[in-house]
């Protein structure tokens, strides 16, 4: 019940949020030039539309479907209701709204053959992209810190990591996010463009757009680089720091069994940290330090829809107990019919 209620009690955030951001674009409506942008998408060869449109339904869906059974598995697996397996299911929710705010709205313009996409909507799409986007790098990262009170305390574990500081990492990272997001996207409507603005990607990408504003987008770059540097080097040093004090720990352990054991609770977390880290910080660098261009859109599929449509199975492959609670899942879906 308490989960219902954080669950409800961050949604009324966001749309709180989203109501300000929305009077505050109305009021900042005669300050800004366009009124729409034009998103590129990944290609412009006509013939190729069909079959970007079923690639990416296809990975969208895959995404979705996976995410949704990692999650009910874990609700309906009394066994699952600890604080890893809660934190994924959160993690799972968090790649279907990550996926979801960019992908959807690129199907839309594929099948409708238009690449249009309003101001408000560009704002509010580039708002949920950081939210989402946040929580998953603050997830990952309290995920790290589970495993190495897991492995380096276990006579302590469920005392340490109870469910009120577990629900208290979950609504800290989510009001980090939304409060970052709402002072960028406010701060976003200051900048002008000029009219007919071509955004060289598939979705409203902040750091690709304020390239291409007509006026002064210095305090937008302070921003977006020091809180980018704040919430990336952070988390990325509390998840190295996590796993040196992990492989210290499973070196002292004297038998083989035993370190196969300790390792395998956190192989899974370090293959997603590794890809979310490995490709994100790949885009970036690229990204900021050259112009906007459709490379750097291509690149950010592999963070934006491959990478949380991988997590699902490298979680489900990979776990002994996620296994059995998805045959479980599917026998009561087997026995209902």
């Amino acid at each position: 019940m308490y989960g219902i209620f954080l669950f409800c009690h961050c949604f009324n955030i966001i749309l709180a949020s989203f109501q300000a951001i929305s009077v505050t674009c109305m009021e900042a409506g005669n300050q800004t030039v366009v009124l729409k942008f034009i998103l590129l998408g990944l290609s412009e060869d006509m013939d190729s539309q069909p079959l970007l449109f079923g690639l990416f339904l296809s990975m969208y869906l895959a995404t979705v479907l996976g995410n949704l059974l990692i999650t009910l598995a874990i609700c309906s697996d009394p066994h699952l209701h600890t604080p890893m397996y809660f934190f994924l299911s959160n993690l799972s929710l968090t790649d279907i709204g990550f996926t979801s705010t960019t992908v959807l709205k690129m199907l839309v313009n594929i099948q409708t053959r238009s690449n249009t996409i309003t101001y408000e909507g560009c704002v509010t799409q580039m708002y949920f992209f950081m939210i989402f986007a946040g929580l998953d790098n603050l997830l990952l990262t309290v995920m790290a810190y589970d495993r190495f009170v897991a492995i380096c305390h276990p006579l302590h574990y469920m005392v340490i990591m109870n469910p009120h500081l577990c629900s208290l990492l979950l609504l800290l990272s989510w009001l980090i996010c939304l409060t970052y997001s709402l002072l960028q996207s406010l701060m976003f409507l200051r900048v002008s463009f000029c009219k007919e603005t071509e955004i060289p990607h598939f979705f409203c990408e902040l750091t690709q757009i304020l390239q291409l504003a007509c006026s002064d987008t210095l305090a937008n770059d302070i921003l977006l680089y020091f809180v980018t540097g704040l919430l990336g080097v952070i988390p990325l040093t509390g998840i190295l720091f996590s796993y040196y004090r992990i492989i210290s720990c499973i070196m002292g352990i004297s038998s083989v069994a035993g370190k196969y054991k300790a390792f395998s609770t956190c192989g899974s977390h370090l293959l997603v940290v590794s890809l979310f880290y490995g490709v994100g910080l790949g885009v970036y660098l690229t990204s900021g330090t050259t112009h906007p261009s459709r490379k750097s859109s291509i690149a950010s599929v592999m963070y934006t829809v491959v990478t949380p449509m991988l997590n699902p199975f490298i979680y489900s492959l990979r776990n002994r107990d996620m296994k059995r609670a998805l045959r479980r899942l599917f026998r009561r879906g087997a026995y209902s019919q």
